[in-house]
């Protein structure tokens, strides 16, 4: 019999995961680092379901075991595999929506041929729910703010260097949080798997050292932050690094200097209604002439403003430092240093 764990002990087992839910499921979402390993393609499932609902239990099964019946011994090759024989059992995890037919199915299947299972209760279901409770822990934050173009993400992978608890919200999501976000970028990923990203890091943080977190509004592109963190975030205390205008041209220039123009022409005309026509209209024929400097600087008005705007609804505590001229690493010892001298006094 396969040993059975609630979500956080089948989070610590040995093993890969192996996630028997359809192709479909799994690419919605799924926990990181599992392996997609389905027992029904996404029509199968369909049908099974579609059986179930019209003809009842039994018919289903029936179904869903000529479905299978096939599959067996491509299943057990291809987990021997994911998970080769060591000196003792191979160990793997399984899970499918509920924790029901289709990992028991497995798991059976996968023991009878020789393999150490564990198998998750209440399926990618109880998984979920762990998430949602996960990102509701608190955590001392502290919140890293600065206008667009100050180097905010260059100095959090500074700060992660120096082995401070780092949580980068826009790495996860694939978007560095405005128009322009997605370029040079891969997709996205969905919103429930961008939870499942954040939940894993968030788990392994010392909950009694504080976190770094990039001053950001719910939405980082399409994906949004999960409510329960974005709560504990509004009310943190903000570390705010400025530089002046030229030093963020300047780093702009460098992140978007590569990109195709097409998509900055487009990531423009997004904005249009609140550069307004001129300003649009200039920044465009400036990218259009590769030119990037003066239409970084029309938009930078936007951003600015909409920045101001944000940051001073928040009625938490703020702490300018200016990094003019200081490198992300140099920049992130000071923040650590101010954060020194505020823990001391306080």
């Amino acid at each position: 019999m396969p040993d059975i764990f609630t979500p956080q002990d089948f989070l610590q087992q040995p093993g890969p995961i192996l996630d028997v839910r359809s192709p479909g499921e799994f690419a919605k979402a799924h926990i990181p680092g599992a392996i997609s390993f389905p027992l029904f393609d996404d029509d199968e499932r369909a049908a099974v379901g579609t059986c179930y609902k019209q003809q009842g239990r039994d018919e289903a099964v029936e179904l869903g075991l000529e479905f299978v019946g096939p599959k067996m011994a491509g299943l057990v090759k291809q987990a021997k595999a994911l998970a080769p024989k060591a000196s003792t059992e191979a160990a793997l995890r399984l899970h499918c929506w509920r924790g029901g037919m289709r990992s028991s199915s497995v798991a059976w299947l996968l023991e009878t041929a020789g393999f150490k299972v564990s198998l998750l209760e209440g399926g990618y279901k109880a998984y979920r729910s762990w998430v949602r409770e996960t990102v509701s822990q608190s955590r001392p934050i502290w919140i890293l703010g600065g206008m667009t173009g100050t180097g905010k993400t260059l100095v959090l992978h500074a700060l992660a260097e120096l082995g401070e608890q780092v949580l980068d919200l826009e790495g996860l999501a694939n978007h560095r949080g405005s128009s322009y976000g997605n370029v040079c970028l891969p997709a996205q990923p969905s919103t429930e798997h961008y939870e499942n990203l954040v939940a894993q890091e968030w788990d392994s943080f010392n909950p009694n050292r504080h976190v770094w977190i990039e001053a950001e509004s719910r939405l980082v592109g399409r994906c949004r932050v999960p409510p329960e963190l974005f709560e504990q975030m509004e009310k943190s205390p903000v570390l705010e690094i400025q530089r002046d205008s030229a030093e963020r041209i300047a780093l702009l220039e460098t992140i978007y200097g590569e990109a195709d123009l097409q998509e900055l022409v487009e990531a423009t005309q997004r904005i249009g209604r609140r550069l307004g026509p001129q300003n649009t209209k200039a920044a465009v024929e400036a990218i259009r002439e590769g030119n990037l400097a003066p239409a970084i600087a029309l938009v930078l008005n936007y951003y600015d403003k909409a920045y101001t705007y944000d940051l001073e609804r928040r009625d938490v505590p703020r702490f300018p430092l200016t990094v003019a001229g200081l490198s992300p690493l140099e920049t992130a010892k000071a923040l650590l240093e101010q954060v020194s001298q505020r823990e001391a006094t306080a």
